[in-house]
């Protein structure tokens, strides 16, 4: 099948992120006892950041590296993808995920993946379901507004920097969001831990699923109707 190394590409890319971002949060606590400050935040961004720029070098050119149902939504906006290879996708990036927190979950410390429910995002003290579900939107259109500008418009810099520049946006959203909404930006990475952890509840699929997927769809729109101009495939 010709869709086999796409599916396998965005599988293991979801994977990756899943498993070296939440994993950085489980080893942090593994290390640091639930002593968490500045450093374990910079670290636990940069966790992120980095493997998500590796994997989108290392298989961009295969699949289009979305690794993020809210980036396959917002390309499907853009009919950039098919739906039948849109819908694929989603499942393998699910799938990904869950395998990732699985692994995560048999690597570590019950204690520890019990205390951090095995790296799910989280909202912060303070800080109720509407508004960590608006700050993950705000977040997922700078994420989703940086892959079009690098990696879905033809005039962008894939082959150059796209992987950088998609981690460093993770990375400062992270910084920010992280402890006010938890800093999903994708439903995917969300749902793996949290499902493995069983807190999957109404505020999860609303904070980590609606709140990505709308913020994905608003950055495509926007780029579509006010950069991309007449380069959509069709």
């Amino acid at each position: 099948m010709k869709r086999t190394p796409k599916l396998i590409a965005e599988f293991l890319g979801t994977f990756a992120l899943t498993f070296f971002g939440a994993g950085a949060i489980c080893a942090d606590q593994l290390v640091r006892r639930g002593a968490f400050g500045p450093v374990d935040l910079l670290l636990i961004a940069a966790a992120h950041a980095v493997v998500l720029a590796v994997m989108v070098s290392a298989l961009g050119h295969i699949s289009g590296a979305h690794f993020n149902p809210a980036v396959t939504t917002a390309a499907l906006i853009g009919r950039h993808i098919k739906p039948g290879l849109a819908i694929l996708y989603w499942a393998a990036q699910l799938v990904g995920a869950i395998a990732a927190a699985g692994l995560l979950l048999y690597f570590f410390p019950s204690a520890v993946t019990k205390a951090i429910n095995v790296g799910a995002p989280a909202p912060g003290a303070g800080v109720d379901t509407a508004h960590a579900f608006v700050i993950e939107i705000v977040l997922t259109i700078f994420l989703v507004t940086v892959v079009y500008a690098t990696a879905m418009d033809p005039r962008g810099g894939f082959g150059k920097f796209a992987g950088l520049a998609i981690g460093a946006v993770l990375f400062f959203d992270i910084l920010v969001g992280d402890p006010l909404s938890g800093a999903a930006m994708n439903p995917a990475r969300a749902f793996g831990p949290a499902l493995i952890a069983g807190i999957l509840d109404g505020n999860h699929f609303l904070i980590y699923w609606l709140g990505p997927v709308i913020g994905g769809a608003v950055a495509a729109l926007a780029y579509q109707k006010l950069l991309l101009r007449d380069t959509a495939v069709r």
